[in-house]
Parts: C-alpha cells; structure tokens; sequence
C-alpha cells in the first residue's frame, strides 16, 4: 500500500507516492536522492542513517517516512555544504575526525543535535552525545576533538 507524502526536507518540501513501510534513510536516499544519510545497519546499531527530525536525533534507518508528515527532517546536507561548510565539518576535517568516512554523516547530525541542546559540554557530555554512533576507524578522540574546537568557536566556550 502506498502513501502520497510531502516530506519536509532541509527546508524543502519533496512530494511522493511512497510504500507506508519504507523506512525514512532509504527514501531520502532513492526518491529524494539525499545519499549523505548511509544504510550501515538497518538496526539502530550504528548510527550512520542519523538524521535530525525536528531539531532530535533519530536513527533514520528504523522510522517510517510516513510518519514525517509535517515535520522537519534536517539531513547532513542541510547543515552545509562544500561551498559553505558548517563548523562542525569544517573541524571534523582539520582535527583528522575523519577516515574511512561511513560514520562521518552521523556522527555530525549527533553532534550539531547535541550543540543545539547544549553549546558548552564538556568531553564526557560529548562522548555521551555521540553514543548512538559507531566508529570502526578513528578511535573517536578526534570527533570528540572536532566538537569541542566547535563548541569554542561557535560560543566562544
């Protein structure tokens, strides 16, 4: 069975004819063709498919499209681009926070939820923040590193 939706999409509003049980990662990746958002584990065991929806972390890869009638689902494409990068990739690039690169999408939308709610966390608040995404190659001091340098430069903390 399918549903006719208006996902609200980094600002945008992208209309569809969707099946009512795809999940919201594989729509943003095939009908809106937003491929940032990775398919890692289709568990709500890696973090990769993280997306934002109204402003909270959520494991894309275990919520429905459906179900983001009306609300506002901010991807890691909607926090900047290569031309205007936010902070927080800007950091995550000069600090070595990035390898192989497959959790680098998530582990910014944690991030960019986990300022938004707190400006000055300390790195066990950090750490914390970023528990819901699995990194099998950095070691996750140089995120951890990239968050703070963002934290200092967006608030001066």
């Amino acid at each position: 069975m399918s549903q006719r939706v208006n996902l609200r999409v980094n600002g945008m509003t992208w209309p569809a004819t969707i099946d009512i049980d795809r999940n919201l990662s594989s729509v943003l990746r095939t009908e809106v063709g937003l491929t940032g958002t990775k398919e890692g584990c289709d568990d709500c065991e890696c973090g990769a498919c993280m997306v934002l929806l109204d402003g909270q972390p959520i494991n894309s890869c275990s919520y429905l499209a459906v179900q983001t009638e009306g609300r506002e689902i901010t991807t890691v494409e909607g926090l900047g681009s290569a031309d205007d990068m936010h902070a927080l990739q800007r950091n995550i690039l000069t600090t070595g926070g990035v390898q192989c690169g497959f959790c680098t999408p998530g582990m910014l939308m944690s991030a960019a939820a986990l300022l938004e709610r707190n400006p000055a966390p300390t790195d066990e608040e950090i750490r914390i923040g970023l528990s819901g995404n699995l990194c099998r190659c950095t070691g996750y001091a140089r995120i951890v590193d990239a968050v703070r340098a963002t934290a200092v430069e967006l608030n001066g903390t």
